[in-house]
């Protein structure tokens, strides 16, 4: 099996990718095509030097390595906004497709504290959407999954005809030996965890400068929640 889990960023996407590489029976990759996609769009992103020195930048041979086959299993963490036009997508062929979401006020109040100014392209909610009308899938909500791991997860594993591991629900703390470069500048919070957070609070208050922003991804949002997994 060769799951592709496709997130904007700062959503639950790290966590279930080492919920994922805690079982025994899966390898996991971290945005494969991040490299490509700095050096073939050229965005100004935190760490962007050292990204480039330290993955591969070709997406034709990030193709190649998302296609491979045999045991163990496969987990592939994708961030939708990643895939710039003309980058291969044959790989994706015969993969599991799972569409994680959450409510763009939180994705953008998280990103805009990690990254200033942030716009629509950036938080992927369009891109996600027109890969699931292409590709299809699962749709989860990442709201849902903190408020009950193990029943989510449960049901993501009977969706996708994969026997659900108890040990998808706690991992070592600290970095992962599969973390991208990027990790120290990202992954602070969920290098202090060991499971998955608890229930997410009220929806946070966004500054007025990202309002219009919020309007623009919810659409996106309201259409993806409409078909999740609960």
């Amino acid at each position: 099996m060769r799951i592709a889990m496709w997130s904007g960023p700062r959503n639950l996407s790290t966590a279930m990718m080492y919920s994922f590489g805690a079982r025994r029976d899966f390898a996991v990759m971290d945005e494969p095509f991040y490299a490509p996609y700095l050096d073939r769009t050229g965005a100004i992103h935190p760490m962007r030097e050292e990204i480039l020195a330290a993955h591969e930048t070709d997406p034709d041979k990030v193709s190649v390595a998302c296609q491979r086959d045999g045991e163990p299993h496969l987990y592939m963490k994708h961030m939708p906004h990643h895939m710039v036009e003309g980058f291969p997508m044959d790989w994706a062929a015969g993969c599991v497709h799972v569409h994680l979401i959450r409510h763009p006020a939180r994705v953008i109040a998280s990103y805009a504290a990690k990254r200033e100014a942030p716009t629509l392209e950036d938080i992927g909610f369009s891109q996600q959407t027109r890969l699931f009308e292409t590709l299809g899938g699962v749709v989860m909500d990442s709201t849902d999954i903190r408020a009950d791991p193990e029943g989510m997860l449960r049901k993501l594993c009977a969706a996708i005809d994969l026997p659900f591991d108890p040990a998808m629900l706690h991992w070592p703390a600290g970095p992962r030996s599969e973390d991208g470069v990027w990790a120290q500048h990202w992954y602070h919070a969920v290098h202090q965890s060991n499971g998955f957070a608890g229930a997410e609070g009220a929806l946070p208050q966004l500054d007025p400068a990202m309002t219009e922003l919020l309007d623009q991804a919810m659409p996106y949002y309201q259409k993806m929640k409409k078909i999740c997994l609960n």
